[in-house]
């Protein structure tokens, strides 16, 4: 069998977990995706929900399908959702995008920067793939999610407003950021405007430089309205799927690939210093010696909270490896790529479908599905391959 380094395979790859969910999440009756899909049977256990974040990602997911894969079928599958994102999720009355819908109908409409900057990232996708006949309003959507969350003095994004715009939430948290910092990156390789890659930079020097050198070079994940450290927040919900408590290998390792795949764009020597550490510091302390993958959390002492693993962590990490393997040449970046995908082919791959399982036990047990709203329909493997596919070409 071709090894995880070769372009067919990992095209392959792509296809294999597209067809996991195709064409069965294509809602036929309310528009949009079904997501809840049972990671070990296939079989859809709830198909009313609709997540803001899940249906961005399936945009994105089809998207890379179409431009870097080379499959017709997902350029009409990337349509259908970007038309629901816009004519149910977006709010023409008060702006912005709801957080959940319940078919077409309004269950939150608290306003997520989470989720916004996952709804510039799957208009950059799709506007990159040529995808759709109607006009990807991504300039337009991109200056209002800046006028409502950016904070100019901090280089950074506040985390979210109810409804109407009124009221923002006190927190402040790194990981709504950090995929605002994603999203921007995608808006400039989709439109080559600065602006983009500005604001891109920003928001990571802010982060992984300035706020890492109070943690050791290390990234926290949540903090006051002054940006300052907030070590106690969710301290009793380690397991917080949005916000848990502690230190994060995976995002340590994520923002290793973003700051790797900025310094595609920019000279700055700190970007690839800076995820070369980060990198390292996400395999020197999060990295299970004994049965491999990312604990979920550790404390602030590097011990581990959380011990299951989560397949978007190993996802990330194949992703960062292969960047960083491109921007350096160094060898070792290229033997962990080889070591992630190995892992994740005995722990988080399901033999017969080609899923991956959202996560699984410290001793690599599948974790049965729960009954919850879904909102990682294969995005983070699929990126794995996206960004593999870039850097080993």
């Amino acid at each position: 069998m071709a090894t995880w380094r070769d372009p067919a395979r990992l095209r392959s790859t792509v296809e294999r977990i597209l067809a996991f969910y195709h064409p069965d999440c294509i809602d036929t009756t309310h528009g949009g995706y079904i997501a809840q899909f049972d990671e070990e049977t296939g079989v859809i256990y709830e198909t009313r929900s609709k997540h803001l974040v899940a249906t961005c990602r399936f945009v994105a997911n089809y998207s890379i399908g179409a431009q870097f894969v080379g499959l017709d079928w997902c350029r009409s599958a990337a349509e259908h959702g970007v038309r629901f994102l816009l004519e149910h999720f977006r709010d023409d009355d008060r702006g912005g995008f709801h957080w959940i819908l319940d078919g077409t109908e309004r269950r939150d409409s608290t306003r997520i920067c989470y989720g916004h900057a996952f709804v510039l990232l799957a208009l950059a996708r799709a506007k990159a793939a040529g995808v759709g006949s109607r006009t990807i309003p991504l300039e337009e959507t991109a200056a209002f999610v800046i006028e409502q969350f950016w904070e100019p003095d901090r280089g950074l994004c506040k985390s979210e407003f109810d409804a109407d715009w009124q009221r923002a939430e006190s927190y402040r948290g790194q990981n709504a950021n950090m995929h605002m910092c994603e999203a921007m990156i995608a808006a400039y390789e989709a439109t080559e405007d600065d602006r983009y890659l500005d604001r891109a930079t920003t928001i990571a020097e802010a982060l992984t430089v300035a706020l890492t050198r109070e943690t050791d070079g290390l990234v926290w994940e949540h903090y006051t309205p002054e940006w300052e450290h907030d070590f106690e927040y969710n301290r009793d919900t380690p397991e917080d799927t949005f916000r848990p408590w502690g230190y994060q290998p995976g995002h340590q390792i994520e923002w290793a690939k973003l700051l790797a795949i900025l310094s595609r764009y920019s000279d700055a020597d700190w970007l690839e210093a800076r995820a070369r550490d980060l990198f390292e510091a996400a395999i020197d302390i999060g990295w299970d010696q004994r049965h491999g993958g990312f604990y979920y959390t550790l404390d602030r002492d590097g011990e581990p909270v959380v011990t299951e693993k989560y397949s978007w962590e190993v996802a990330e990490a194949i992703g960062a490896a292969a960047v960083l393997y491109e921007r350096t040449g160094d060898d070792d970046y290229l033997d962990w790529y080889d070591t992630l995908w190995s892992y994740a082919d005995d722990a988080m791959i399901h033999p017969a479908f080609g899923n991956w399982y959202t996560k699984v036990t410290s001793t690599n047990d599948p974790v049965p599905t729960t009954s919850g709203i879904a909102v990682e329909p294969g995005y983070h493997p699929i990126g794995a391959c996206f960004e593999s596919l870039r850097a080993l070409e």
